[in-house]
């Protein structure tokens, strides 16, 4: 069997200009974009706020959570991080909880922290461009990756 060459050709950017003009474009531009993601991410906080949510609504969360903690680290709400922080722990309680009684119930400072966390994913989002976002998704996916993320349930040895 003959060895496979490495080699992988680049992508090839069929319009160059409008790539940039797009990359540096805010993401409040992408009005269906928004909606939906809004839809989504309120959706799943309502779910939760009323003791129905299901795994999936604490997926969406967790993916809400993590982009608002990337977004910060990027300089958007750095101010903030303690409501990131808040929100992070409020989550991984939920989910501890969730993860071993089955349903997902909050307490009301987990409530409260999450609304403020919900607040602030809504103001970067208003402020972030398309580049930014690019930078936050890849930012989770390198910590992902390096398994650096903290994760929800702990596993048991």
């Amino acid at each position: 069997m003959r060895k496979r060459s490495k080699y992988k050709p680049k992508h090839v950017l069929l319009n160059p200009v409008g790539f940039v003009l797009e990359s540096i474009s805010p993401v409040n531009s992408h009005t269906a974009f928004m909606l939906d993601l809004k839809i989504k991410n309120h959706g799943a906080l309502e779910t939760l706020t009323k003791g129905k949510a299901k795994h999936a609504d604490i997926d969406v969360l967790i993916s809400m959570v993590n982009m608002t903690e990337a977004f910060a680290r990027l300089g958007f709400g750095k101010d903030y991080s303690d409501v990131v922080r808040d929100g992070l722990q409020a989550l991984r309680d939920v989910g501890k909880r969730g993860a071993v009684s089955g349903s997902f119930v909050l307490k009301a400072h987990e409530m409260n922290a999450l609304n403020t966390v919900m607040e602030l994913h809504d103001a970067q989002m208003d402020v972030v461009t398309l580049k930014d976002m690019d930078a936050a998704i890849a930012l989770v996916r390198e910590e992902y990756r390096l398994k650096k993320m903290t994760p929800i349930l702990e596993k048991q040895k």
